[in-house]
């Protein structure tokens, strides 16, 4: 035990290291200062809370039979998604590197590992690359922008490297369970039929 508990500290201090070293790198490029003016909005971008809300009024407002099949599967995966990192969260307790203190910032949470903003922003970018297949046209904006939300969680300090690479795997995996267990469409639109069907008494008929 004292061995693992040595090896652990170390990778931690160097991941630390590293996280400074990166972050005081990146901020030597006039492009990546700029970045960080729209970190905010990035983090806005991907807040679970704010794809799982959306994400749901998107099912309700394009209530369309032939997208039933991608929504219920996206779904299920913002799902998990927010259940397996907020299990890793509350299991490993890592600190963030920088308390915040702003109060007009809607979260994060205080649990640095791993990164949810960065599981969420690549499990969605292989589902619409791999699962459900958009246009190039769309893939390569929605490549840089998983590539910018991870980069953004160091620059605001609220990530470190790890937690950050930690939740890009776990996201890639996310995507895979996901293609395992796959809904099909007759299936989804059961379930959202079901679920959106008005079924309380009353009304014109």
């Amino acid at each position: 035990m004292a061995v693992l508990s040595e090896i652990l500290h170390f990778i931690i201090e160097l991941d630390v290291r590293m996280t400074n070293s990166f972050v005081s790198l990146l901020m030597q490029w006039a492009s990546f200062q700029s970045l960080r003016i729209h970190c905010k909005f990035l983090e806005v971008s991907c807040d679970g809370i704010a794809w799982l809300s959306s994400w749901i009024a998107f099912i309700w407002l394009f209530n369309s039979e032939p997208l039933f099949e991608m929504q219920l599967n996206m779904l299920v995966g913002l799902l998990l998604d927010i259940v397996v990192i907020a299990l890793l969260k509350a299991l490993v307790r890592r600190r963030r590197p920088v308390s915040d203190r702003d109060v007009l910032t809607i979260g994060p949470d205080k649990y640095s590992f791993p990164s949810g903003h960065a599981s969420r922003s690549f499990f969605v970018l292989l589902f619409f690359s791999k699962l459900y297949a958009l246009p190039l046209m769309v893939r390569v904006p929605m490549t840089a922008w998983a590539v910018t939300i991870a980069i953004s969680r160091l620059i605001l300090r609220r990530h470190y490297i790890l937690d950050v690479w930690v939740g890009a795997v776990l996201g890639i995996c996310e995507a895979y369970f996901i293609k395992l267990v796959w809904i099909r469409q007759e299936t989804a639109a059961n379930v959202i039929k079901y679920i959106s069907e008005d079924n309380v008494p009353g009304g014109v008929e």
